[in-house]
């Protein structure tokens, strides 16, 4: 009888462990004692400063972080992200002599398409000031969409950072849109060749289109974030991205004068946010003109409501990127 009530035990996987205790019971106690032990050593380490804060994320969980530490770890990470958008650089060779040179024939030669198409074609009046606003536009535009393009792969291209180190994410998108600023120093340069070549004129007030420039980071910051996330989940999001931007160039004021919009086309306008950061920005730079108040307005609202969305959203889809790469 004992023989076989010593088989059924063995068979249910319920034999004793010498001191009145089943296998599994034993097994249990044996995680509990390690957990503990780890999470003693853990403290211990803690209280002797050797332990730095580090914040975990649950795979398959979405949802918001503490945002005032994330924050600050992102602001003492900076130096991370200045390293990430440097190597990014070298390997595209935008450091390089002929690396700068291409990033300004690219959009120059596209500036010129559109200046044959839109001036000779369509018979303008105004050859050196519109090219002049062309090649303004198309080089800001350029700034944005090569934000947008980087960040969205930023973090698609980046899963080996993402399995093997602990950082905020969102320091990924927010290296892409500094490379993209670095490459956007030596079109502007060239535009200030070509403004003067232009004959047009030249005032303080052409500084004023560094908050124009500022709200343009911005709200870049923001879509690079978002693109990115969603290039995480939707793998064509990166094929897709270059019509969506080609379209948006044509209903963005750089192929065109921000006071030529039709009357009836006029309240639509306030719903594309580069009407008024780039209008903004271009009439100030090329024109020396002061936009109305509401144009300051619109363009500080949509680079601050796009970054505060992108951020959040990235944010609160991060701790399951490592899972999905």
């Amino acid at each position: 009888m004992g023989d076989g009530m010593s088989e059924a035990d063995q068979a249910t996987g319920h034999r004793d462990a010498g001191d009145g205790r089943t296998e599994e019971q034993a097994a249990a106690d044996a995680a509990a004692a390690d957990h503990a032990a780890n999470r003693e050593a853990n403290e211990r380490a803690a209280r002797s400063g050797y332990l730095t804060e580090v914040q975990v994320y649950e795979p398959h969980r979405v949802g918001l972080p503490p945002l005032v530490p994330y924050f600050r770890e992102l602001w003492n990470r900076r130096e991370f992200a200045a390293e990430l958008s440097r190597a990014e650089m070298r390997s595209a060779n935008t450091r390089t002599f002929f690396g700068q040179i291409w990033l300004v024939i690219n959009p120059l030669l596209l500036a010129g398409v559109y200046f044959i198409l839109l001036f000779i074609l369509a018979r303008r009046q105004d050859g050196a000031a519109f090219f002049a606003h062309l090649t303004a536009g198309i080089f800001a535009f350029y700034f944005i969409s090569g934000a947008i393009t980087t960040g969205a792969r930023s973090v698609v291209g980046g899963g080996a950072l993402i399995a093997n180190m602990s950082f905020p994410r969102l320091l990924m998108p927010l290296s892409s849109v500094r490379t993209a600023f670095f490459r956007f120093l030596p079109p502007l340069a060239v535009y200030f060749a070509i403004h003067a070549a232009t004959g047009q004129p030249w005032s303080w007030k052409m500084l004023l289109a560094a908050y124009f420039l500022g709200c343009m980071t911005v709200f870049a910051a923001g879509l690079a974030a978002l693109f990115a996330t969603l290039q995480v989940y939707f793998r064509d999001t990166l094929s897709f991205l270059p019509y969506f931007l080609r379209i948006w160039l044509y209903l963005s004021p750089v192929l065109w004068f921000i006071e030529e919009v039709p009357a009836k086309l006029a309240p639509f306008m306030k719903f594309n946010p580069l009407f008024s950061v780039l209008g903004g920005f271009t009439d100030l730079l090329v024109r020396s003109d002061v936009p109305p108040l509401h144009i300051w307005v619109m363009a500080a609202v949509w680079s601050v409501l796009m970054a505060v969305v992108g951020f959040l959203f990235f944010i609160s889809r991060e701790r399951e990127f490592a899972v999905r790469l």
